[in-house]
């Protein structure tokens, strides 16, 4: 049984990570003037991610009734293997990541490739908080506020072509920088994938900020995915490229374990992991010896994206 491991105070918040936020308030100065969206002033990166401030208007349509997850547990208790594989690491290490300037390469079966920076992408729709579910695999989950928008507003900048059929996520590499990639845990960069429709479908979510603030690094910082009805390891961060493809991508964990983690990873309590069961789960920051709950048919989001699936074996297509 998951056991939920105690976590010091001093893995709460590394000062790597503060002060990496009190270096973005020095950058950004007082260059706050700007529109606003939900009564919060935004005006780019800077502004919006220097002060450690990042909300928009929370979308009511993307919001489940679930008690949050505490902010200290989303920021410290994380998988994120270019760090490391103990739940830890990613708030010990993750501090070390460059993270400006930074840019998203979007290439492949498009009509219009691009790269993007940071700026570009805060640009292409309002941002909002959506509250959605995380189950990762290991059986363990959070609920998450997460501030972005659909991917599908960035997904049409490009102009998918006929032949695109799968949209492929590169994850960055910063050996220097994360310890995890040293060791060899995966085949690096990380990869990881979604059928189009998928990455179209507007649940799948562009990220850019958490709690009302910028990304942390242990979380994905500048962007990341969420794709809430699939389990956490679909959800790349710290994206440096996307590609769209004809052939479904070959991602890091189909190389690494293709007998454990297939393609489609949506969260199903009736196909067991091959050494755990999948059937319940322990929510994150409801106590030591909180309840298990019942693992939910596609996470709780069965209405929105059970179509998807039409005609498919889901024991087989797992």
């Amino acid at each position: 049984m998951l056991k939920y491991p105690f976590i010091p105070s001093s893995q709460i918040t590394p000062e790597s990570i503060w002060q990496e936020r009190r270096q973005w308030l020095k950058r950004a100065g007082l260059g706050l003037t700007a529109t606003a969206f939900g009564g919060v002033p935004l005006a780019g990166w800077a502004a919006a991610a220097g002060p450690g401030v990042y909300q928009g208007r929370r979308n009511q349509a993307f919001v489940v009734d679930d008690a949050l997850t505490p902010e200290k547990d989303v920021s410290s208790y994380n998988n994120f293997y270019e760090f490391g594989t103990g739940k830890g690491d990613p708030a010990e290490y993750a501090g070390k990541m460059k993270t400006e300037p930074w840019t998203v390469t979007v290439e492949g079966e498009v009509a219009r490739p691009r790269t993007f920076d940071i700026d570009a992408l805060l640009k292409l729709a309002p941002i909002e908080e959506r509250v959605y579910r995380l189950r990762c695999v290991e059986a363990w989950s959070m609920v998450i506020p997460w501030e972005g928008y659909s991917l599908s507003a960035l997904l049409k900048q490009v102009e998918p072509t006929g032949k695109a059929k799968y949209v492929e996520f590169v994850s960055a590499v910063q050996p220097e920088n994360m310890p995890g990639v040293r060791q060899g845990i995966l085949d690096w960069p990380y990869v990881e994938g979604l059928r189009l429709d998928e990455a179209m479908h507007p649940l799948t979510m562009l990220v850019f900020g958490v709690y009302g603030k910028r990304l942390p690094n242990a979380n994905g910082a500048p962007l990341r995915v969420a794709i809430p009805w699939k389990y956490g390891f679909k959800s790349g961060k710290s994206l440096v490229r996307i590609r769209l493809t004809e052939h479904m991508p070959r991602t890091s964990w189909i190389k690494a374990a293709p007998q454990e983690y297939g393609f489609y990873a949506n969260v199903n309590p009736n196909v067991p992991h091959p050494r755990w069961s999948q059937a319940t789960e322990r929510r994150i920051g409801s106590g030591l010896f909180a309840p298990r709950v019942n693992t939910l048919m596609f996470n709780g989001y069965a209405d929105q994206v059970a179509s998807l699936y039409s005609g498919m074996d889901l024991r087989l297509n797992y």
